[in-house]
């Protein structure tokens, strides 16, 4: 069944939207103030926090956060959060807390995916994150994270009247949305979820050493993302002419950066970038066969990502051969902008 987002209207060519953030209700509103919103988003790897105003028909970035937390470290063997990475965790989100004070956010909404739907401690670290930060964590379900990440993104799509395909690379799960954009809003033809991200695909079945040990570990996660994959791909429908694919995520963002280049990373070159698919598949494969070492050599990727962006390649080229695109849009958005979206058009 089919569903369209209730939610603000767009324009075509609104390429440079910046975000916001959906957590907690705070202060009601004060009409001579201009009205700030926040939207937090927690996944397996990233907290990440925006504050914006309205502005236009979109809004206004007036603060941002970002930091790898690593929350779902472990927990693919473990099944719970671990000590070290609440803690992590829970010092980002003081940070985000401060910010959402010292900005008088009048509405707010903070959610948390993957890692805290799985984790057996996953109510405890709410209920403690929420007493020692006052940020109340929304556990939301694969579904409303998908339907989020295409409201925040799907602006940034190429024009066309074909189906085209959304996805979001998470730490714990990646989330594959078939949208038609026929209707003003976009309208949701099919969705999946695979229980596989960057974090828990490494942790399952990354590794190797060596060439031949790269190669096998690649090719194994390459399979576990295509087992996951087998239901939604038998669903797809043949698409006459090009089709069109968006990704977000760190992996889409990452790739895109290596593909320009760049010596550090730039939101403003990569995010709304039209990249060729066979460029960002040679990427993938170039990098699935760097040691560790040589991968965290590179720019835009560093040691912090070294050891997770080949999971991500492996569900790139495997949503690459489900959907065959020859070009591959770029967001730098998601989530976190989908919520502000919310929120502004229900406060309007």
């Amino acid at each position: 069944m089919a569903h369209q987002f209730a939610d603000l209207p767009y324009r075509r060519d609104d390429r440079r939207a910046r975000p916001a953030s959906e957590g907690q209700k705070q202060a009601p509103f004060r009409q001579h103030y201009a009205r700030h919103y926040a939207a937090l988003d927690l996944g397996t790897n990233n907290c990440r926090l925006l504050i914006a105003r309205p502005q236009g028909d979109g809004f206004a970035v007036v603060d941002a956060f970002s930091r790898i937390v690593r929350l779902g470290e472990g927990l693919a063997t473990s099944g719970r959060l671990s000590d070290a990475a609440i803690e992590r965790t829970i010092g980002a989100l003081r940070i985000c807390s401060e910010k959402l004070k010292r900005r008088n956010v009048t509405l707010a909404r903070s959610v948390a995916t993957e890692a805290c739907r799985r984790a057996s401690n996953g109510a405890s670290f709410i209920e403690r994150a929420y007493q020692e930060t006052g940020i109340h964590l929304d556990v939301i379900s694969a579904e409303e994270e998908a339907r989020l990440a295409v409201l925040g993104c799907h602006v940034l799509l190429e024009p066309g009247n074909a189906p085209a395909l959304v996805f979001d690379i998470g730490g714990g799960s990646t989330e594959l949305v078939l949208i038609d954009t026929a209707t003003t809003v976009p309208t949701v033809i099919d969705w999946h979820s695979a229980p596989w991200g960057v974090v828990s695909l490494t942790e399952s079945a990354g590794g190797g050493e060596g060439a031949a040990g790269l190669a096998t570990a690649y090719e194994r996660m390459r399979g576990l993302v295509r087992e996951s994959f087998a239901p939604f791909a038998a669903r797809l429908p043949n698409v006459h002419g090009p089709r069109r694919l968006l990704g977000t995520s760190g992996t889409v963002t990452t790739l895109a950066s290596v593909h320009l280049g760049l010596d550090r990373y730039d939101r403003a070159q990569v995010d709304g970038l039209i990249a060729p698919s066979a460029s960002m598949r040679a990427i993938s494969q170039k990098l699935a066969h760097l040691s560790i070492g040589d991968r965290a050599k590179l720019p835009c990727i560093g040691r912090e990502r070294a050891d997770l962006v080949v999971a991500g390649c492996a569900i790139l080229e495997t949503i690459l051969d489900l959907w065959p695109a020859e070009r591959l849009g770029v967001a730098d958005r998601g989530i976190r902008e989908g919520i502000l979206r919310r929120l502004m058009a229900t406060a309007a």
